[in-house]
């Protein structure tokens, strides 16, 4: 079985998560879209400046929404007489192309899994913005895919934390590795690292606190963690996940800025995009973090974590199916 095949449920129930978390998102979008070419038959400069102020209220960023609206003029004018009733389905073709090279569909341990086992994963992000209940998502899933998976507890600065592990860790069945609250969090890793490799597991979820008051220690914390790990296994970790709260938008992208400043991040998950009207930002954070977004969180069901796919996601959040 691919290592992430799980993820591939029917495209007609995937389609149905999407569009269902996307929903407030799209009805906001479409409806400032809506309010941009109101009266208009054509695509024209007051058209697209409009539209520049729907993209930027739909917290799809000032750099991505400038990009878009230049991709557009260029369409305009290459195509001569371009229609509203076309942008949507313009919109859809030009931030599909503008995200491709920023952003991968490649499921990420496919090829490299079993030859790096275990395979190592450190998840990174500040306290709430939904980063334990991914782990515990992911870990779910591997499970049922009939991995041996196990968890590191190293966010040790706060007890909740390592308490909110362990229920997913019950919940799931997986075990988790932890020490005292407040122990070195490299030492965690080290121990769970070794854990992982005495029980043969085929991949391990690091934990790791992730306060922003100190750039500079939050840096030394994660560089050690890293280094400890490679003492364990060579080429850990593997994958760095920082994981966004997307209902908060645009401090979604300061946490990214300042999360890529501190560590070496590998990939995104951004999370809660149900029940905001902030899903652009996804579109934001894929294009100029030139780092990729692997899972978007949907809702509170385990499936509802799913992986990121830039055309059926650009299409939901357009209305065009």
């Amino acid at each position: 079985m691919s290592f992430f095949s799980f993820f591939k449920r029917s495209k007609e129930d995937e389609q149905k998560t999407l569009d269902q978390g996307l929903d407030k998102s799209k009805q906001s979008l479409l409806s400032r879209i809506g309010h941009a070419i109101v009266g208009k038959t054509t695509i024209d400069d007051e058209v697209l400046d409009n539209l520049e102020e729907a993209l930027i209220a739909s917290d799809v960023g000032v750099e991505t929404t400038l990009q878009i609206i230049e991709r557009l003029q260029k369409r305009v004018k290459n195509d001569k007489y371009v229609s509203t009733d076309e942008l949507n389905r313009i919109m859809v073709d030009e931030i599909c192309l503008m995200l491709e090279e920023n952003t991968s569909t490649r499921e990420p341990c496919d090829e490299s899994a079993d030859q790096n086992k275990p395979y190592v994963i450190m998840v990174v992000g500040v306290n709430g913005v939904g980063k334990t209940t991914t782990i515990g998502k992911l870990a779910w899933r591997y499970k049922e895919a009939g991995k041996n998976v196990c968890l590191g507890a190293a966010d040790t600065f706060r007890a909740a934390a390592v308490e909110q592990l362990c229920i997913w860790g019950e919940r799931v069945g997986v075990p988790v590795i932890k020490q005292q609250q407040g122990s070195d969090p490299a030492s965690v890793a080290f121990d769970t690292l070794q854990s992982a490799k005495a029980n043969n597991a085929d991949i391990v979820l690091i934990d790791t606190a992730g306060r922003l008051h100190n750039k500079i220690n939050l840096m030394n914390e994660l560089t050690k963690i890293k280094q400890v790990m490679k003492k364990v296994v060579p080429d850990a970790p593997h994958e760095v996940l920082l994981v966004l709260d997307g209902s908060t938008g645009q401090n979604a992208f300061e946490q990214a800025r300042q999360f890529a400043a501190a560590t070496q991040i590998t990939s995104l998950a951004v999370t809660k995009l149900d029940g905001t009207a902030k899903g652009g930002v996804v579109i934001g954070i894929s294009n100029e973090m030139k780092i990729p977004v692997r899972y978007i969180g949907l809702g509170e069901k385990m499936e509802d974590l799913q992986l990121f796919q830039r055309e059926p996601f650009v299409r939901s959040i357009l209305g065009i199916n």
